[in-house]
């Protein structure tokens, strides 16, 4: 089941779990300060000195060790640069976290989170992974959305102290890759959306056009028709029915020759839209132009050795 999505049950649980937290850079640091301020006790680690005077100030315990950061702690929050350096820290004290809980919140792929979840088990550790889905400035608040997966009861019991992280945290699955599958999946969305915007603003700026006047547009476009348009795609793709007399592949192909030839003749770069435009010409070539746009699913599931042309 997804979208499992706890509250708090018992604020003096809340208050008295205490946490350790590995890795103080602006993340780890920002769990460690939400900890502080829903009065967990918390034990504070970092490879290199220096960066705990702040939280230490505010409650926090900096252990001299690794070890001694562990033991204490029945949960265990990792935050680092990536999953070699996640490897690195918890490897050591593979021992002493078993029968501790595991929260690792480092970024990463797929592939990375299953492995360390591996390792886990082999130890008796309990181990959740997790995708922060915001800013280090905004954790801790009730909006704030974190994606869990792993041990499905050891999220529940220890439901109060990841709330403490961000009021929206949310079990998505057992299977420990898929909170980060939906963050690669939503920075996808951002940075193609992003892309595309600029593209627009290179677009109606070599006509003079100032970003400012463009954006009521760029703001009515997204919100009339991309935002509705996400049912209806995503309802197409779960029922592999494209059928469309609206919006064709055919209709979408020719629009986009004319941005394209638009935008050279305007002096834009094309890299970002030639993708694209491979995608449904290769669609048009196997016969389905009549389709709709979501068809192109087909295509991203087998894609081609080198999709752009």
């Amino acid at each position: 089941m997804y979208g499992d999505t706890n509250k708090p049950t018992d604020s003096a649980e809340a208050e008295l779990t205490r946490v350790t937290v590995l890795g103080l850079g602006l993340m780890g640091s920002a769990l460690a300060r939400a900890l502080l301020a829903k009065r967990h006790p918390t034990t504070i680690w970092n490879r290199s000195p220096g960066r705990a005077g702040e939280l230490v100030s505010r409650g926090a315990v900096e252990a001299s060790s690794l070890a001694e950061a562990v033991a204490p702690s029945p949960v265990v929050i990792v935050c680092v640069s990536g999953y070699k350096a996640t490897r690195q820290i918890v490897e050591p004290v593979g021992e002493m976290l078993s029968g501790r809980l595991l929260v690792n919140l480092t970024s990463g792929t797929p592939a990375d989170a299953r492995a360390v979840a591996a390792w886990a088990a082999e130890r008796g550790v309990d181990y959740l992974d997790g995708a922060v889905m915001a800013i280090p400035a905004v954790i801790g608040r009730p909006e704030t959305l974190i994606l869990y997966g792993g041990s499905r009861a050891a999220f529940a019991e220890h439901a109060p102290t990841l709330t403490a992280l961000g009021g929206q945290s949310t079990f998505l699955a057992e299977d420990v890759g898929v909170p980060l599958l939906y963050d690669l999946a939503l920075l996808g969305m951002l940075w193609t959306t992003t892309a595309g915007y600029l593209h627009a603003l290179a677009l109606v700026g070599s006509a003079g056009v100032d970003p400012a006047d463009f954006l009521p547009f760029a703001t009515a476009w997204s919100e009339h028709v991309l935002t509705p348009d996400l049912a209806d795609t995503a309802a197409e793709v779960a029922s592999g029915e494209f059928a469309t007399d609206v919006s064709s592949i055919e209709v979408n192909k020719a629009a986009m020759d004319h941005l394209i030839e638009a935008s050279r003749t305007a002096g834009v770069a094309t890299e970002l839209v030639e993708p694209i435009k491979s995608l449904l010409e290769r669609q048009v070539e196997q016969g389905r132009g009549a389709e709709s746009l979501a068809s192109l699913i087909e295509l991203l599931r087998q894609p081609e050795p080198s999709v752009a042309r």
